[in-house]
């Protein structure tokens, strides 16, 4: 036997189930999109050829770098006498990617990266790893 009192509390209780459930899952839903949310990778194409370079830079505490410089002169044309000069930044993440490499260049390409007065310069040579992937840590000594 049930009194008045008893069906409210049961409604109540089903009302609150009902909400604290259904708050999860919208909570879990956005959880699931902000975390597809990453910053996008930042990209500058060379459109000499097919390879590219991917790098990640972070600081000496292994933290990514952002907005850390990365450059490349590329030589490239009869007796090299044309050249292109690329440089793109890093995302919140320190990563950036540099495309359109030329496959057989002359020779190896120098990139410098560079954060502050901080540097360093990596060698790559497309002819080798033409999808060349590069963790590069920036810390003062």
């Amino acid at each position: 036997m049930f009194f008045v009192g008893d069906k409210a509390k049961m409604r109540f209780m089903q009302v609150r189930s009902i909400r604290f459930f259904g708050s999860a899952l919208f909570l879990f839903l956005c959880g699931e999109l902000l975390a597809a949310n990453s910053p996008e990778i930042p990209v500058v194409d060379g459109g000499l050829g097919s390879c590219r370079a991917d790098f990640t830079v972070k600081d000496g505490s292994d933290k990514p770098i952002y907005n850390a410089k990365i450059h490349v002169t590329i030589k490239y044309g009869f007796l090299n006498k044309r050249k292109a000069e690329l440089e793109v930044g890093t995302n919140s993440d320190g990563k950036a990617s540099v495309t359109g490499l030329p496959n057989l260049p002359k020779r190896p390409l120098e990139f410098i990266v560079k954060s502050g007065t901080v540097e360093k310069t990596v060698t790559d040579d497309p002819s080798d790893t033409c999808n060349a992937t590069f963790d590069v840590t920036l810390a003062v000594h």
